[in-house]
């Protein structure tokens, strides 16, 4: 039992208004109300420019990209004294924080793997459980708008053909289970699995996601998982877990932060920040890291396809260093694209 006192009469999250989103920050506040049952927690919505330019985006699927697009709004929102945490994916937070923040905690990463989507041999064009991305037909069609999964895929299967695909989760599944023509999409398991969607022993998806109105709205039967190796389909950094952003300085936040911590996935995850940081992207950037501990170990993988091609890069160390195994990663990569750059004629 802590015995941490507070001058908070409330203490608020700040997240955005997405069903991801709300899943995530409904878990994070069940975990402060178990640590600390005398405190109140509550959630305050707010909108990112992000979710206001998804309209946007849809009209002009090749809009850049700006760093902070989902977390902006909520990091002001800390500023200003509004929220005393802000609960983010951490593949959205970017590396570099604004100056009176920081990331207070990171709790534990579920599957970290992306699922491969498609339709089951009942429906039309399906295919049969356990189906892998390189058994796909000849030049077959993949619904997928990130550039981390598309230069991956086209890496191994430059036949195939990629079909940029918005919307919320339970859109994109219907889209799928609807559309004959595309073969299959990918999505994150741990974002599936925060959203109550299953793959069951047989392979077959099964979930609900809600509509407007707030009702469960029961996906239709006849969609498939496989996971992907993440040798094959590396993640993108952060993938999996959820991070806590706080003001700095603010010992009672840093406590209830500490509860929330997860040691070994605050560790794999700095080696991955750092490394993105290094190598100079963001969270639309063609490249890919995840870190795990292995036999006392942390491991990094990563790739890079900002030069074109892709650049693998691999290492170990220990595990009180992450931010120099990343930063090390990063650096292998970079010289591997400068020794093969073209020079200008």
């Amino acid at each position: 039992m802590t015995t941490v006192q507070t001058q908070f009469e409330t203490i608020v999250l700040t997240t955005r208004g997405s069903a991801l989103a709300m899943a995530q920050t409904h878990w994070v506040m069940a975990r402060c109300r178990e640590a600390f049952p005398h405190l109140n927690f509550k959630i305050l919505i707010v909108k990112t420019t992000g979710d206001k330019l998804q309209t946007a985006a849809l009209a002009n699927p090749g809009m850049s990209s700006a760093k902070g697009l989902f977390t902006k709004e909520l990091e002001q929102a800390l500023l200003e004294k509004q929220a005393h945490m802000a609960v983010h994916s951490l593949k959205d937070l970017p590396t570099e924080l604004p100056e009176g923040l920081h990331l207070g905690a990171v709790c534990e990463r579920a599957d970290a793997r992306d699922l491969l989507i498609y339709r089951s041999r009942s429906l039309k064009n399906g295919f049969a459980a356990g189906l892998k991305f390189q058994d796909l037909p000849q030049n077959a069609t993949v619904a997928t708008s990130s550039t981390r999964r598309q230069a991956q895929l086209l890496a191994l299967r430059p036949d195939l053909h990629l079909l940029p695909i918005r919307g919320n989760v339970g859109t994109r599944l219907r889209k799928l289970r609807e559309n004959p023509e595309i073969s299959a999409t990918i999505l994150a398991a741990a974002g599936l699995g925060r959203l109550n969607y299953q793959v069951l022993a047989d392979g077959s998806l099964q979930g609900s996601s809600q509509n407007r109105a707030g009702h469960d709205d029961p996906l239709p039967p006849g969609l498939m998982a496989s996971p992907m190796d993440t040798t094959t389909m590396i993640p993108c950094v952060g993938q999996g877990a959820i991070g806590i952003e706080t003001r700095t300085n603010d010992p009672v936040i840093a406590e209830i932060c500490h509860s929330l911590n997860h040691p070994e996935t605050a560790c794999c995850v700095a080696a991955e920040r750092a490394f993105l940081k290094a190598i100079g992207g963001g969270c639309q950037s063609p490249v890919a890291a995840w870190a795990h501990i292995d036999r006392g170990q942390l491991a990094l993988r990563a790739v890079s396809f900002r030069k074109g091609p892709a650049f693998h890069a691999k290492a170990a160390g220990p595990l009180d260093q992450p931010e120099q195994l990343g930063q090390a990663v990063a650096k292998r990569l970079i010289l591997m694209e400068e020794k093969t750059a073209v020079p200008n004629q």
